[in-house]
């Protein structure tokens, strides 16, 4: 196969002709990292290229498949990591200035899974600041641009695995979601994101963001290509106290089976009264819904919460988690940290145990709430948001003040996957999300390939040009206006940030 092809190769077409001796693991490998090579600059995908650790694992991979040892369908296939992900010998950063000499001795779970899988490992990808702040311009990495136009936002926190799937770098990504962080760049990238059933996948070894929120979960072109990474990274590991013991089904078995039959819930309040998408969304939307009907979906609309209540409950809580992790660091070094990251993190100590507590038994009720619906229908589909806006057009505050199309999802639990369903007059992707019931990871990927295979969207990648220079950004330094906050909340604030142990 001519090495210009092998890059629009998905998993799942790697995995096979691999399988068959058609496709070399070295040859596959080798052209792969000089794509990223070429492409790299313009994208700021990467924090760490391992070229060596890849062509050494290649190698390997390719000697055992000649003699026959066949490990399953990773093996062979280059894969990249958001770079949470502990890699025993290999910088693990945060994409934080203070973790910028951290190298772990010890590998996480899924990445232990994944090379036990025989994949290869071609480095570590950007995210935002502990996967958590936005696109920060003053951090020793620039944020990661998206390949379908290099002046706007990725999506976030697992930005850099949305660019490299996207621009075509690597078939296969692991990120993380604890608030939308697969399911956004997925959504603002083109391609396929899965945030998994809570507990499914294990976060042993993952730089944490927030315990009762964090998912660990595949990230690639094609539904299809979810399942088959899921396969190799879900189970049980008592290295992660959350993971569930619930054996674990076989994602790609039924992949092709279709929808016919499914009753789809569509929470269509969501993108039409609480959180108002553009009219190219919502035409997008409308027409991928005909598309689910003509499969054999039946569809009705119905009713959740209001988005921002979801939003709410999300934002207390995972807020206060991530602060309490942070707390030493921001305390002894709080300009270390970039100006996003403190943006939203120093909120949280305005948060009291009490608001933590109700939060939590608000979580409770809403998963409670959700029986009904579950009881009525197979799936749920809602929108996601895009398309992309710029980068350097990016708000910190904009996190305290709007909901997001992703968090109910992280509050109830369950499967949630982004799919590319259009393109925008500027050519930029449009998503949506489909959602099931906790534990029915296989069918939400099942109807999500059924999408797939019937638009072909996925096919369609974005024209890049190697030596190309990135597009001109003009991020302007953030300055919030403070002067119009009354005396008595100023004195509240501070008084909270320096019981805290915050110096002011």
């Amino acid at each position: 196969m001519p090495s210009a092809e092998l890059h629009d190769l998905t998993l799942a077409e790697a995995a096979h002709l691999i399988s068959v001796r058609k496709l070399s693991p070295v040859e596959y490998t080798e052209s792969l990292l000089a794509r990223t090579e070429a492409l790299e600059p313009q994208l700021n995908a990467f924090i760490t290229r391992t070229p060596d650790v890849a062509m050494a694992a290649a190698r390997t991979a390719e000697a055992e498949i000649m003699r026959g040892n066949l490990r399953g369908p990773m093996h062979g296939i280059p894969f990249a990591l958001k770079d949470i992900y502990d890699t025993a010998g290999i910088l693990t950063s945060g994409h934080s200035r203070t973790c910028i000499d951290r190298v772990p001795d010890k590998d996480a779970t899924t990445v232990a899974r994944l090379k036990a899988a025989g994949a290869v490992l071609m480095g570590k990808l950007a995210t935002h600041e502990f996967a958590h702040g936005g696109p920060s311009f003053d951090l020793p990495w620039p944020p990661a641009r998206n390949p379908w136009n290099t002046a706007h936002f990725t999506g976030g926190s697992s930005s850099g695995s949305g660019a490299a799937l996207a621009a075509r770098l690597v078939p296969a990504s692991l990120g993380s979601d604890t608030g939308g962080s697969i399911r956004g760049p997925a959504g603002l990238c083109g391609i396929a994101g899965l945030k998994p059933t809570y507990g499914l996948v294990s976060r042993a070894g993952v730089l944490p963001n927030s315990y009762s929120y964090d998912h660990c979960g595949p990230m690639a072109r094609t539904s299809q290509d979810c399942a088959l990474l899921l396969n190799a990274i879900a189970g049980h590991d008592p290295a992660d106290p959350a993971s569930s013991s619930r054996p674990v089904e076989d994602f790609a078995k039924d992949i092709e089976g279709g929808v016919k039959g499914l009753r789809i819930g569509v929470v269509r309040h969501f993108w039409e009264k609480d959180l108002r998408v553009n009219l190219e969304l919502s035409a997008a939307l409308e027409q991928a819904l005909e598309v689910l009907r003509k499969l054999g979906a039946r569809t009705e609309n119905v009713t959740m919460r209001p988005l921002q209540t979801y939003s709410d409950v999300k934002i207390v809580m995972a807020e206060t988690e991530l602060f309490s992790l942070h707390l030493p660091e921001l305390i002894a070094r709080t300009g270390a940290f970039g100006q996003d990251f403190r943006a939203r993190s120093l909120a949280a100590c305005l948060f009291t145990s009490e608001d933590y507590v109700r939060a939590s038994r608000e979580r409770r009720a809403m998963i409670e709430q959700m029986q009904p619906l579950y009881r009525r229908f197979d799936l749920l589909v809602t929108a996601n948001g895009s398309p992309a806006r710029r980068l350097d057009a990016h708000d910190p505050l904009a996190f305290w003040q709007r909901p997001n199309f992703t968090s109910p999802f992280n509050c109830l639990g369950g499967p949630a996957l982004s799919l590319l369903c259009g393109f925008s007059k500027d050519g930029l992707p449009l998503s949506l999300q489909i959602s099931g019931r906790p534990h029915e990871d296989a069918l939400v990927l099942r109807a999500g390939y059924a999408y797939e295979i019937a638009t072909g969207f996925f096919n369609r990648g974005p024209d890049l040009k190697p030596g190309a220079a990135p597009a001109a950004l003009d991020p302007k330094p953030w300055r919030p206006d403070t002067s119009q906050v009354e005396p008595a909340v100023r004195a509240f604030a501070e008084n909270a940030a320096m019981c805290a142990g915050l110096r002011l």
